[in-house]
């Protein structure tokens, strides 16, 4: 069994480092886990466990304690240009919101940009709708994230699966595959 550790915020009975509970994650997550090229970054990460029924953001933040500006959104965006599709995710802090239609689309080189169909998010990442993170994405996509999460000291994210939860060192973000630091991406 493993040790129990105290998260650095929010109001959770169960807390432990997500390297020691493998199996309560999707399966994409464990492999980025596992693979993580920063060692110190997969070690740090903790998994909280939480109810499936409250993973929506306002309803989470409200039973567990967890201020929105320690707490992340993983979105999946289809950006088309031509006959072409490409997804890519985008992290914010959960009391803003990603601005999809200029600073997305911009990046992106896309003439339109929007939030992909859940199937696609659901079937393309692996993991359940309500609990998409950033750890355990394609390595190809663009993973896009607000400077604003970089900056915190721990962030909360998803874990792949709409029951728990990840703590991750904010700075741990950018040395994720395809990660860019994007200022004002979100507002």
């Amino acid at each position: 069994m493993s040790e129990h550790v105290r998260p650095p915020f929010g109001n959770f009975t169960t807390a432990r480092k997500a390297l020691d509970v493998l199996d309560l994650l999707a399966d994409p997550v464990v492999t980025a886990l596992k693979n993580w090229g920063a060692e110190e970054h997969a070690d740090s990460v903790l998994y909280v466990d939480t109810d499936p029924d409250k993973a929506d953001t306002t309803v989470f933040c409200e039973t567990y304690q967890v201020p929105p500006e320690l707490s992340a959104n993983c979105v999946v965006v289809a950006a088309k240009r031509g006959g072409e599709v490409t997804l890519a995710a985008c992290l914010a802090l959960a009391h803003t919101r990603v601005d999809v239609n200029t600073t997305v689309r911009k990046h992106l080189g896309a003439r339109r940009a929007s939030f992909a169909p859940m199937d696609t998010a659901v079937a393309e990442t692996g993991m359940e709708y309500g609990g998409i993170t950033p750890v355990g994405l394609p390595a190809s996509w663009p993973l896009l994230i607000d400077e604003a999460v970089a900056s915190v000291p721990s962030v909360l994210v998803g874990s792949g699966r709409r029951r728990g939860k990840l703590i991750v060192p904010g700075r741990a973000f950018a040395r994720l595959p395809g990660a860019e630091i994007i200022p004002g991406l979100a507002g």
